[in-house]
């Protein structure tokens, strides 16, 4: 089944129950508007604080993008561009496209103008979709992209290089275009993070995206009564398959623009918000807003709130440990993926195993797992290699890049350059990826680990350890930490902390600084590497 068929099914259903909310705290209009008012007052210039659209809004909302799509010769196996910040047109837009028998596009809101470029020639886009904080980066772009492709604008005041998605959509049918989508048509590209080198595309079908909104609704017992609230980018997989749980189980979804603790919380509260996926940035930040009492729980109305579940990077148990302080009733979850897997599940810890935390879990609901050597050969448990995930939402394929799918896809398997180990009891722990093992004096040392240990001092808000280059052990360990808030940490009181791990895996020098993370929480260690990789050690050298 197309993934586009729980929309229909949904609109049926639930027609006049609310599939979409849009939550903006930066706006001072505290009122909530319906999609048709909200197209009336376009013309005062006033967006409103909340908006929402209904399982019957949306799936004509997404036939109109479908329909005029078609009437502009797009056709099945075309591609169409998504560049725009999470908001309330988003998942019409992508849908639409869908129902076409076109690939989706989503494109990460902080490409500059050459990337956006590279990535819509890679992917042979035909048309993309873009809103206003691209206006100028798209500007700068169009006397290329536009020879060749329909450039629609997603907001009022539309630039004339471009034509304007309201006026496109307006007087286009609302009901469903007649195209044949089968599940095993492809779907989307999407795009790899680029933590590892400049991103690859990732061709995923409509079996893959089924998969994991079935996945996503098994995992976390998601019933039609639950409330998700969204905040992570809807480009990247992670928030889009999260949120596919409530399109499987037509529930309603909140998209919140914005990541403030305060904003956070108050949204959970004023929607009865049951469950939330949060990067470990955000849950850092709300704990030490009620750690210093810029945030009191009583004044929020949370007893609701059942599933608090993190994923995109490993998580510091330190970090759950510390939030069931504040939310002992809380079920809590991690998930593993990567886009290539069509998002996170492949590897799940599973809420009834929070005494596992640590661990990113089992195989996720129809997965497969194994841990490989150098030549591909099972590890045995205890041991570290490199994990390989089979299932139904592994990638076709890396687009136009048949020699960079050879390397990660054999016999079915996806290789996923993730270094893991599989303890006594069957669960998985990550230990850092494949191209972050730091080779120190002829010792892998693993990042992760010390970033775990670290994170148990309560006075660190954040940190990551990298390498840096040493000319006696070739790589040294380097701890980039950066302090919480008028807290006070110096490199003896770090160096003391560290005494209880080996040796070797003490950092050999300590940078105080912001970590760097990308959009969608990772550690962004090609960037800090490429910031300190010039450090030599001096005084440190012999440290340890």
């Amino acid at each position: 089944m197309p993934i586009t068929e729980l929309l229909e099914r949904n609109a049926k259903l639930y027609g006049d129950e609310v599939a979409l909310v849009e939550v903006n705290p930066e706006l001072q209009e505290r009122r909530t508007v319906t999609w048709k008012e909200y197209n009336l007052i376009e013309a005062t210039g006033t967006e409103p604080y909340r908006r929402e659209i209904t399982w019957g809004v949306f799936d004509e909302k997404a036939n109109r993008v479908a329909n005029m799509l078609m009437e502009r010769g797009i056709r099945k196996g075309q591609k169409v561009g998504i560049l725009l910040m999470n908001c309330l047109e988003w998942l019409p837009i992508y849908m639409g496209v869908l129902k076409t028998g076109a690939l989706a596009v989503p494109l990460n809101f902080r490409y500059t103008a050459k990337e956006i470029e590279y990535c819509v020639e890679l992917a042979d886009v035909d048309v993309l979709f873009f809103g206003f904080e691209f206006i100028g980066r798209v500007e700068e772009i169009e006397p290329v992209i536009s020879q060749s492709r329909i450039l629609f604008y997603v907001g009022d005041h539309c630039p004339t290089f471009a034509e304007s998605y309201i006026q496109a959509v307006s007087n286009c049918p609302s009901t469903p275009p007649k195209v044949l989508v089968e599940d095993t048509d492809e779907a989307a590209i999407y795009y790899s993070s680029g933590t590892t080198g400049f991103p690859k595309a990732i061709l995923l079908d409509h079996t893959a995206l089924l998969q994991a909104a079935r996945m996503e609704a098994i995992h976390h017992e998601t019933t039609h009564d639950d409330v998700f609230l969204c905040i992570p980018p809807l480009y990247h997989t992670g928030a889009k398959m999260h949120w596919m749980g409530s399109l499987f189980t037509g529930s309603r979804a909140v998209i919140l623009k914005g990541n403030t603790p305060k904003a956070i919380l108050k949204t959970a509260s004023d929607e009865r918000c049951t469950i939330v996926w949060l990067l470990v940035p955000w849950a850092q930040d709300i704990l030490v807003a009620l750690d210093k009492g810029e945030l009191k729980l009583e004044n929020f109305h949370l007893k609701q709130w059942r599933l608090m579940h993190i994923g995109a990077q490993p998580v510091p148990p330190s970090l759950i440990k510390h939030w069931l302080e504040y939310f002992p009733n809380h079920k809590y979850d991690t998930n593993y993926g990567l886009s290539e897997s069509t998002g996170p599940g492949c590897v799940h810890l599973g809420m009834e195993n929070i005494h596992k935390v640590g661990a990113i879990g089992i195989p996720g609901y129809d997965w497969e797992c194994k841990i490989v050597d150098e030549d591909g050969k099972i590890v045995r448990r205890g041991e570290v290699g490199e994990l390989c995930v089979k299932g139904p939402g592994v990638m076709r394929c890396y687009y136009h890049d048949p020699e960079a799918t050879a390397a990660a896809l054999k016999d079915g398997w996806l290789f996923t350059g993730d270094m893991a180990m599989q303890d006594e009891d069957g669960f998985y722990f990550l230990v850092d990826r494949k191209k972050d093992v730091i080779v120190s004096g002829g010792e892998n040392i693993y990042p992760v680990q010390i970033e775990d240990f670290l994170s148990a001092n309560r006075k660190i808000h954040d940190v990551a350890v990298i390498g840096i280059p040493d000319q006696r052990l070739g790589e040294a360990t380097a701890a980039i930490v950066q302090v919480k808030e008028g807290e006070t940490l110096t490199e003896d009181d770090l160096e003391r902390f560290c005494m209880d791990l080996p040796r070797y895996k003490r950092p050999k020098k300590f940078i105080f600084d912001n970590v760097i993370r990308n959009a969608t929480g990772k550690l962004d260690k090609v960037a800090m590497r490429k910031k300190y990789g010039g450090l030599r050690l001096v005084e440190a050298q012999n440290r340890g």
